[in-house]
């Protein structure tokens, strides 16, 4: 899709433990088409035009490296970033603890005033999304949510406890 001359430009960045699907989404939303081998990734960047609420937007998309070995290098994808993903594998317990112990306080250290989207399970992001990069279902949806999560001020929600029930509460402060 073209890109006319009012579109505003959005840069989101994805981040997540190494081999969670972080390319997969991404290469299947901008490339329709979902790759057939697993290739690390160091470093890589789409763009995507998409309307969204009847305006134009180019969305870049800049994937980023899990491993380890990029902790250091990765932060310099970080600045003006308009919202973050954060992924984690469904079938990979340790991938969801690292949203909690290594990806919200990365974000909070780096950018802690830019939304971020948690794809997988909520726990207090702007908003849940599940999708397949394979199939495609409701990839779309990860991509227009990040960009009203850009255009949306930020809610503050309410913890309220009934009993041992918790109402609203996040696992990851």
């Amino acid at each position: 899709m073209a890109h006319g001359p009012g579109a505003l430009m959005l840069k989101c960045v994805v981040v997540g433990d190494g081999a969670v699907g972080k390319t997969c989404l991404l290469m299947s939303y901008a490339n329709d088409a979902f790759p057939e081998e697993y290739v690390p990734t160091v470093f890589d960047h789409y763009a995507v035009s998409v309307t969204v609420g009847g305006k134009q937007y180019l969305l870049g998309l800049y994937d980023t490296a899990g491993q380890e070995d990029y902790d250091r290098l990765r932060p310099l994808s970080y600045p003006m970033t308009d919202v973050f993903l954060i992924c984690f594998s469904v079938v990979n317990p340790a991938s969801f603890q690292n949203v909690k112990e290594e990806w919200v306080p990365e974000l909070k250290e780096y950018a802690p005033n830019v939304p971020f989207l948690l794809i997988g399970t909520q726990i207090g992001a702007c908003c849940y999304v599940e999708c397949s990069a394979l199939t495609q279902k409701g990839l779309k949806t990860v991509f227009d949510e990040a960009i009203i999560a850009i255009l949306t001020p930020k809610k503050h929600t309410v913890k309220k406890r009934i009993g041992s029930r918790c109402i609203n509460c996040c696992l990851i402060t």
